[in-house]
């Protein structure tokens, strides 16, 4: 770590010079107003952890949580290093991205989301750092002096809103708003071919986790705001929260999980974290009162459906839906 604090101390003096300091509390997550696709840089971005500057177009980009990853190649950037989020490094970037073999050449792997290794970033020499608060805030200010750092204040309930933060960062505005735009659009489109067929449809999302308590996901959840961009209801007796992403819900009260479209997903890790999910939903389905939920229960992808907080990740999810109920996936 010596050698690491010597180096930072060097870069953070010339980032200094450059004016590259992010500066302290400010509420918003948005770029500063002008700052477009087109206005080129320098370009001062207002973020969850204050005001950073970016000097110039960047051209390298490290990304510390999954969402952002998926952002990164989603806008063509050039992903240099990123957190790792799945269990198994030889497979570290998600089925549902398709083929970024290509992409991903020569990324490198940093860490964890929780414990990146900031040598590993520093070596990299990136000129653009992205993440959300609540990932790593406090290691944001040692961030920043390795290169321009921007953070959302989450990645879940502003997935969208984060691909356009990103989209300004890299000098692509107004491409990050016609993909979240093309996305919006496909979304209504396929649910109203889905809505065509059973117009009375609604959805619930049922999480196995391991835990004492099913997680019934809420209105405000990933999968929640993409059921609300195709039209589709939560039933409007269903248990809802603002407080969180989910409603915990024991085995006795399953019923409350009912819905034209069971949706069911299981966190599965190697090792005892996924036994016990395992267990778990057995429990679960070994239930009398499972055997009384009327809906049509579809057993579904949990990194894509929980998970991804991505737009592909989220198209993945209608893909998934419009094959179920045979619509043109496309509409």
């Amino acid at each position: 770590m010596t050698l690491l604090r010597a180096s930072l101390a060097t870069l953070a003096a010339g980032v200094l010079a450059l004016g590259l300091a992010a500066c302290q509390a400010a509420p918003a997550t948005q770029p500063t107003a002008g700052a477009t696709a087109d206005s080129g840089f320098p370009i001062t971005i207002t973020h969850a952890m204050g005001e950073t500057t970016i000097p110039e177009r960047p051209q390298r980009v490290v990304a510390l949580d999954s969402s952002y990853v998926d952002a990164t190649l989603l806008l063509g950037a050039d992903l240099v290093g990123y957190a790792q989020y799945r269990q198994d490094p030889t497979h570290p970037f998600a089925p549902y991205l398709g083929d970024v073999s290509a992409a991903t050449a020569d990324a490198v792997n940093v860490g964890t989301v929780a414990e990146p290794d900031l040598e590993k970033i520093l070596a990299l020499k990136p000129d653009l750092i992205i993440s959300a608060k609540v990932r790593q805030e406090a290691l944001y200010p040692q961030l920043a002096k390795i290169a321009p750092t921007v953070f959302s204040v989450s990645t879940g309930p502003t997935w969208k809103e984060n691909v356009v933060l990103l989209g300004t960062a890299l000098g692509k505005q107004s491409e990050a708003e016609g993909i979240v735009a093309a996305y919006e659009k496909r979304a209504a489109a396929v649910g109203a071919e889905i809505l065509a067929q059973r117009p009375d449809l609604t959805y619930s999302l049922l999480r196995f986790a391991g835990e004492d308590t099913a997680r019934l996901y809420a209105s405000d959840s990933f999968i929640g705001e993409i059921m609300a961009d195709m039209g589709l209801p939560r039933p409007a007796s269903a248990p809802d929260t603002t407080a969180s992403i989910f409603v915990s819900l024991s085995a006795e009260q399953i019923l409350q999980a009912d819905a034209g479209l069971v949706l069911v997903s299981t966190w599965q890790p190697d090792g005892a974290e996924g036994d016990a999910s395992r267990a778990q939903r057995t429990q679960f389905e070994s239930n009398p009162l499972w055997q009384r939920l009327s809906g049509d229960v579809l057993e579904v992808d949990d990194g894509t459906f929980v998970a991804s907080v991505s737009i592909q990740g989220a198209n993945a999810v209608i893909t998934k839906l419009a094959e179920h109920f045979g619509v043109d996936p496309l509409a």
